[in-house]
């Protein structure tokens, strides 16, 4: 059974990314999220299936400690899971994680923000040249993401 492993921030992209909790039955499946209030209950729910990362708002100075941090603790939980393929919806945590799958040659399914529909995210500017598929939730984004695949809403 191939493990894939889900992994986004906190907040929207995370609701986004729970959209799809109903394939993690079909894998061996793990979730990487950021520890806050609103998602340590996942822990019931999904036992040690899940794993967090530390908080980091891009907009406190404290991110310039967190940042490395996450990405050492990223490593340290993608060498510990092994999985086959990572399935992200961003920010900041989910391209951490990509890019580590791409040292290893792992498959990278990256799922651009519902939000946007006429812009690129920062994530999506990142992940797109490394992602293995790359889909957009909005026909629009495909001017800007010509190799994506349109995959229609999430929700």
């Amino acid at each position: 059974m191939k493990k894939v492993l889900f992994v986004s921030s906190t907040g929207g992209h995370l609701n986004e990314l729970l959209q799809l909790s109903k394939t993690f039955n079909k894998y061996d499946s793990y979730l990487i999220t950021e520890k806050t209030k609103s998602t340590i209950s996942l822990k019931q729910k999904y036992g040690n299936k899940i794993k967090y990362l530390k908080y980091g708002s891009k907009s406190h100075l404290s991110y310039i400690y967190i940042f490395p941090w996450n990405c050492i603790k990223s490593l340290i939980y993608f060498i510990k899971i092994r999985p086959n393929v990572i399935v992200s919806t961003g920010a900041h945590t989910g391209v951490i994680m990509c890019y580590i799958a791409k040292l290893f040659r792992k498959k990278i399914i990256y799922i651009e923000t519902f939000a946007n529909i006429h812009t690129k995210s920062v994530s999506g500017k990142l992940v797109y040249p490394i992602a293995d598929m790359f889909v957009v939730q909005w026909e629009s984004m495909l001017k800007l993401y010509p190799k994506a695949t349109y995959g229609g809403w999430i929700f």
